[in-house]
């Protein structure tokens, strides 16, 4: 049975996201939604709050597990049985980046491989930033992210 994991920061999950976990989903029997923990991106919540979260949001697709971490996704991968990294890539940029990871991942642990996805057409233009920035300057952000993230960060940005 392969296991995949779709890491990332997820902060917050967008529609984008569940739209790669949904297909993913359906292409591995288990896939791991890894959350990391990075500081140096400035995270609106906590590790523990987005992995709630996504748990929520979820919680419908029977073979999706949730799961933090911090340090190297590819040292996650081999402590969860990883065969598969799923990767989404909305623009050339992404795919640049992508792949020069996908090669140091595989050179760290050569049993893992990458599957990059495109995002379906009506998510191409999201991300967690624009997300949070929208929802700084008070814009309605229902149609971009889940009604419990919708909530949530409406509630975090309305404390800041």
């Amino acid at each position: 049975m392969t296991t995949a994991a779709y890491s990332g920061t997820f902060d917050p999950i967008t529609f984008g996201h569940f739209d790669i976990i949904q297909r993913a989903s359906r292409m591995f029997p288990k896939l791991i939604v890894a959350v990391g923990l990075n500081p140096s991106k400035n995270p609106r919540f906590s590790l523990e709050e987005r992995v709630d979260l996504i748990r929520e949001v979820v919680r419908e697709l029977p073979n999706v597990e949730v799961k933090g971490f911090s340090g190297l996704v590819v040292d996650f991968a081999r402590e969860n049985g990883v065969a598969v990294l799923v990767r989404g890539v909305r623009t050339v940029g992404d795919f640049d980046y992508e792949k020069q990871m996908a090669v140091m991942n595989r050179d760290l642990y050569p049993q893992l491989d990458t599957v990059m996805l495109a995002p379906s057409p009506e998510y191409a233009h999201l991300s967690s930033s624009l997300v949070r920035e929208l929802a700084g300057l008070g814009a309605p952000v229902e149609k971009l992210v889940p009604q419990a993230v919708a909530g949530a960060l409406k509630a975090r940005i309305g404390q800041q």
